[in-house]
């Protein structure tokens, strides 16, 4: 039996709140907080008043419904909590109300691929139609610049109205703000953690991003201060985790989904990517050397009942592709171009049917 968020919404869209009609996804009673282990599914139902006369039989029908729809042997009674929705977690202030999806790309260690898995997503959906921004938060790190061949840029101010806001540079139809444009690339960032928030509030918060379909924020390695300033500041829609398939990666990637799950943190997961997933040589496309152990990534999302959003080659283009400042994903009819291509249309399938299934109230259209 394979349980996840998604099935687990759709036996409770069955159940409906008397008191309007509506099922209780389509209502928002639904919080987005379902674990699942195992066999062991829990999660919030929200009301709001705690003396709601409903509350029993909501619950029971909730119970009901997964043991009918998915199956008697998932652990759910005892597990439904009830709250208030004056006691949930507010959201944070849309800072950026023009921009219409904000992903956040992490790996639990660093040389997993993240900012190439950034950088390419980026550009594939730019590439699609969609309006994109790329800000590079490895403020310690930063590469997007190198990857987007843009070394050289230097933003500039403009006024906006009676603000001067940095205006991003842009290159292959993303717009894109690294640290690295303000500091001199053979030199090492030696800032301590409230300068490099401050920093990345500056680049959010300061910058003329305008109207986005997607703003992809490419975070650094690990967990940091970077990633609670981060959802402190914006309302991220979800979180992309990038790992490679050897256990020493997934056993760090796993950290990282359990942060953005935290509640902390409390961002959803919209799914996991497996880079370097097998190694093809040039010369014989057809064949597939998995260096790195096979499927590993595949075996940890199934495990936490996340989805694999796409498996990356590893092939010597890509490096190549990202070192000279041209990304894969420019060239969508090659293999690795596909690969970010269906990762892209993988993402955006995820964050549609979120925004469909989880916030009916506070859908956000997403259009080319």
């Amino acid at each position: 039996m394979h349980l996840y968020p998604e099935l687990i919404l759709e036996a409770l869209a069955k159940v409906r709140y008397p008191g309007t009609g509506k099922n209780i996804v389509e209502a928002g009673m639904v919080e987005d907080n379902i674990r699942i282990e195992g066999r062991k599914v829990s999660f919030s139902l929200l009301f709001d008043r705690l003396n709601d006369p409903f509350i029993k039989s909501i619950v029971k029908a909730a119970e009901t419904a997964i043991l009918t729809c998915i199956s008697p042997d998932v652990n759910i009674k005892g597990n439904i909590s009830v709250r208030s929705r004056q006691d949930a977690r507010p959201e944070p202030e849309k800072l950026l109300p023009e921009v219409k999806n904000i992903i956040a790309v992490a790996s639990g260690k660093g040389g997993v691929g993240k900012s190439t898995v950034s950088a390419n997503l980026a550009v594939a959906l730019a590439g699609m139609g969609y309006k994109t921004g790329l800000l590079d938060a490895d403020i310690f790190g930063p590469s997007q610049p190198k990857m987007f061949n843009m070394e050289d840029a230097r933003p500039y101010l403009e006024k906006i109205g009676n603000r001067e806001l940095i205006q991003p540079a842009d290159n292959y139809g993303v717009k894109l703000l690294s640290t690295g444009f303000f500091v001199k690339k053979e030199d090492a960032v030696l800032w301590r953690g409230a300068m490099a928030s401050n920093a990345l509030k500056q680049l959010i918060g300061d910058a003329n991003w305008g109207a986005l379909d997607y703003l992809i924020i490419d975070l650094p390695p690990g967990t940091s201060d970077i990633h609670l300033t981060l959802v402190q500041t914006l309302a991220v829609t979800g979180a992309i985790v990038v790992t490679t398939p050897q256990e020493v990666a997934l056993a760090d990637a796993r950290k990282g989904i359990s942060m953005f799950a935290g509640d902390k943190v409390n961002v959803p997961v919209l799914g996991l990517v497996e880079n370097m997933a097998w190694f093809t040589p040039a010369e014989l496309p057809g064949n597939k050397y998995y260096i790195f152990g096979k499927e590993g990534g595949k075996r940890l999302a199934e495990a936490l009942n996340i989805p694999l959003l796409g498996q990356i080659p590893l092939v010597q283009s890509i490096c190549e592709s990202g070192d000279a400042g041209s990304p894969a994903a420019l060239n969508p009819d090659t293999a690795t171009g596909a690969a970010f291509r269906e990762l892209a249309e993988n993402v955006i399938k995820r964050i549609e049917y979120r925004h469909t299934h989880m916030e009916p109230t506070k859908r956000v259209e997403t259009h080319k």
